[in-house]
């Protein structure tokens, strides 16, 4: 893989397993020095550092980014992908259900982003990529909560965009597609019938199968990279077509 991340430092939130770990591979493949956060850091691939730390706790974030400073040599790159699921209508999740969510997904990245900012500043090549979802651009049965968090990071995105954009710092957003992770076969295990339920999502994509953790990571990298100077304030679907495509049954 080329090597444009060389010289430059990542955070990847939530980088032990699924998007979030393919995403700290990929960029640590091209030169990058990455640091992981995530509750639980343990097995880790080789070159990834790892620091324990909890995005709803603004202490816990703030000591982790420190450390993962220290040890990196500073901060280029943020990419927030930590976050919770939810199912259910808006009369099935209790409030606290919803501040839960709402404080993971939504006020746990501009903790992350507002605590890296310091950092941020100082670098020749900043980037912020948040992980949203087609959540927040597509009605999904059962997912008011989780659809609503997601709309929220996007549209945070855009704001975050517009405030640092003349520090230099871009900020852009993924909107991944149901992908073949553990967090989602965690949610299709609590279904009826998990067996069908993975049909019906794999149908409800128009290429036919889940979206891959290494595809979402791509667009990820993409929108991190150095080379992509001009590009700021976007939201790039990375979603078998889903948000776009009316194929025919």
């Amino acid at each position: 893989m080329s090597g444009e991340f060389v010289g430059l430092s990542a955070i990847v939130t939530g980088g032990s397993s699924g998007i979030g770990r393919a995403t700290a591979v990929h960029l640590h493949a091209r030169g990058a020095q990455v640091a992981v956060l995530d509750l639980d850091p343990s097995g880790l691939p080789e070159g990834v550092a790892g620091f324990a730390a909890d995005v709803s706790s603004r202490p816990s974030v703030a000591a982790a980014l420190a450390e993962a400073a220290i040890t990196l040599g500073g901060i280029d790159v943020v990419v927030n992908n930590a976050g919770i699921g939810a199912t259910g209508t808006v009369a099935d999740n209790t409030d606290d259900e919803w501040r839960r969510v709402l404080d993971v997904n939504v006020v746990g990245m501009a903790r992350v982003v507002g605590e890296a900012l310091p950092w941020l500043r100082r670098s020749g090549h900043a980037s912020v990529v948040n992980v949203s979802s087609i959540a927040a651009l597509n009605g999904l049965p059962g997912r008011a909560l989780y659809s609503a968090s997601k709309g929220a990071v996007l549209s945070l995105t855009l704001a975050m965009a517009t405030d640092h954009v003349r520090e230099g710092i871009r900020v852009n957003c993924v909107c991944p597609g149901t992908a073949d992770t553990p967090w989602v076969g965690r949610l299709l295990a609590q279904a009826e019938d998990p067996a069908a339920e993975r049909v019906a999502l794999r149908a409800r994509q128009p290429i036919g199968r889940l979206v891959t953790p290494e595809e979402v990571a791509n667009a990820i990298v993409y929108l991190a990279s150095p080379r992509s100077g001009s590009t700021t304030g976007t939201a790039l679907d990375v979603d078998g077509g889903v948000t776009h495509l009316r194929v025919r049954p």
